[in-house]
């Protein structure tokens, strides 16, 4: 399963989960029902997420997996049994935390009819209740239940919602969730309308329909969640939308750059470029590892080409922007492989408050057997199978630093994107180019290039630049000041997914100019070889902007958008240099 989107309709949709809930809601590819991931909370990988939030593919909880889950959850309830205070189970939350909730075993019939019903008005409620548009596109959701599903098997979380998740997932039913609500400080929000659904309560879309969820459980064959324990908590204190927002921003980033690397390889062949920049003598002077290994990428695709061969009419320097295009998007690259590593990460721990760990003991590390965390172990006893260990409240929804790393690769996403809009400019120029096209061209052969909207280039840079500032840090005192802290993650991962597609509509435009102008080489002198990956690339772009002469708006830029949003660039570039130590391939 590649990271890439299958369909045309899901790719030109996107341009922010936060449209307008009256734009069409747009469904996932189901090419991948025959696959299962299987979830053991250790090693879920961007490329599964995609497989299941973008084409189907079930998810199936490993036995180790469950058993994790089962040992936290019995140590919960066997915690209060003996008296320890836990924080959103039998203490309140936030600003309630030192409220008692209930004493003593919580399986005792009093305790167990208090829980049943504390539970299961917490998930009619929502948690908190999220607000706004609405998200129109199903891969964000299953993506978010698919990430919740993995790292909830480090929590407390009851056996039946566990497996309630689980079913959402196969099934197919996903619930309608809204825009707006999360601070960024878990996702307590969007994953309460989760919750809601469970029990039957909220709508979903369901086979192609909408529908109320109750419907949808009973066709589905599933009966309503009856949360238990502390089952709102096992599953909102996550920060689990934004994990699966930036999974899905790194497979659509990845993308992205590795097109830009071939828009870079046409770019250069077009202008009839200098290629010492790219020599390894000139980037072993600035050994940086991911810019050293884009130059030695771009190179690679040029070779056999012209721009290896004595050309007497070849400046000897490019305008920067040509000149430093590795420069740019290696940096790139660099932030996005630290975005990556990073979201795999956080995909593959507990975010969770608390943190249930059973099977500590107080001699595992020094400050365990300290008077002040012994108050939070648990020695252990039949809930939980003789396990003792311990729960400890923390901060680990905090989401740094992840949104710092995505606030970065908005930005450099930026400064990649402005040598697109400028060695697009520099094309039209004769000192830079050394010929222009009705040099070597007939007026028929001139007007069958496709032609770039003029004003589209700027108009899109000037909404890029829009998005780099960064978000501002937040620090309103709510909920009786308790919760003082804002990581505004929504608005960060947003516009780093606006700021990806908006450059991919931008690498559009480049690619149209720069196979244009490899077009003029090649009637400048037929005799002349492009290398491999030019040479593919320009054949797969005629295939969908075929050269006619006076054929009028070919809508090129849609069509080359299309193209790059659905097709792997390995279709005209594969292999190449080995990346740097430390990071997969992409």
């Amino acid at each position: 399963m590649t990271l890439f989107r299958s369909t045309l309709a899901l790719v030109l949709a996107f341009a922010t989960t936060e449209t307008a809930s009256a734009q069409a809601y747009v469904p996932i590819v189901h090419d991948a029902q025959a696959q299962t991931v299987v979830l053991t909370g250790h090693d879920l990988s961007v490329e599964q997420v995609v497989a299941i939030a973008r084409h189907g593919a079930k998810v199936s909880l490993s036995a180790a997996a469950r058993q994790r889950s089962a040992d936290a959850y019995g140590l919960l309830l066997e915690a209060a049994a003996e008296g320890v205070s836990v924080y959103w189970f039998n203490r309140g939350a936030g600003d309630q935390r030192e409220t008692v909730i209930f004493a003593g075993d919580p399986t005792t019939p009093e305790n167990t009819a208090l829980l049943k019903a504390r539970q299961l008005a917490n998930f009619a409620r929502g948690e908190t209740g999220s607000s706004g548009p609405e998200i129109d596109h199903e891969d964000v959701i299953r993506a978010m239940m698919a990430v919740r599903a993995n790292t909830m098997s480090y929590e407390a979380a009851s056996p039946g919602l566990t497996q309630m998740l689980l079913d959402l997932i196969n099934h197919d039913i996903t619930p309608v969730v809204h825009a707006r609500g999360s601070l960024g400080e878990g996702d307590l929000a969007p994953m309460g309308e989760l919750g809601r659904v469970m029990i039957g309560q909220g709508e979903v879309h369901y086979k192609g329909q909408r529908m109320p969820a109750a419907q949808a459980l009973q066709q589905a064959g599933l009966t309503p969640l009856a949360p238990f324990g502390a089952d709102d908590a096992a599953l909102v204190s996550t920060d689990a939308w934004f994990t699966a927002n930036t999974a899905l921003l790194v497979a659509d980033a990845g993308n992205m750059l590795q097109w830009a690397d071939l828009g870079t390889a046409m770019a250069l062949t077009g202008m009839n470029s200098s290629v010492t920049p790219l020599s390894m003598p000139a980037q072993s002077n600035r050994p940086y590892p991911w810019l050293n290994w884009d130059a030695a990428r771009v190179l690679d695709m040029v070779r056999g080409g012209y721009l290896l061969q004595d050309d007497p009419g070849r400046i000897i320097q490019d305008p920067e922007s040509l000149r430093a295009s590795t420069q740019r998007i290696g940096s790139a690259w660099q932030c996005w492989a630290d975005l990556r590593d990073s979201v795999v990460i956080a995909m593959n721990v507990s975010d969770h408050n608390p943190a249930v760990r059973p099977g500590l003991k107080p001699g595992d590390s020094w400050e365990l057997s300290t008077p002040q965390m012994m108050k939070f172990h648990v020695k252990g006893g039949p809930l939980s199978h003789g396990q003792g260990g311990y729960i400890l409240s923390n901060a680990n929804w905090d989401p740094y630093p992840l949104a710092n790393q995505v606030e970065a690769f908005t930005i450099a996403t930026a400064n990649m994107g402005v040598i697109l809009l400028e060695r697009m400019e520099r094309f039209s120029n004769p000192f830079f180019t050394g010929v222009k096209r009705t040099d070597v061209m007939t007026a028929d052969q001139a007007s069958a290039l496709p032609s770039p909207e003029p004003y589209l280039g700027a108009d899109l840079w000037i909404e890029i630049s829009g998005l780099i500032n960064p978000v501002v840090p937040q620090g309103q005192p709510i909920i009786a000041t308790v919760e003082d802290l804002q990581g505004e993650t929504r608005l960060k991962v947003n516009r780093a997914r606006q700021a990806v597609d908006l450059t991919t509509h931008l690498l559009a435009l480049d690619l149209i100019t720069s196979s244009n102008w490899v077009e003029i080489r090649k009637a400048q002198d037929p005799t002349r070889r492009f290398g491999t990956a030019p040479t593919a690339l320009l054949a797969g772009l005629r295939t969908i902007l075929p050269l006619q002469p006076h054929a009028g708006p070919s809508y090129a830029e849609d069509a080359v958008y299309g193209l790059i949003t659905t097709t792997p660039a390995a279709r005209f570039y594969a292999g190449g240099p080995v990346e740097p130590a430390g990071h997969a391939r992409p």
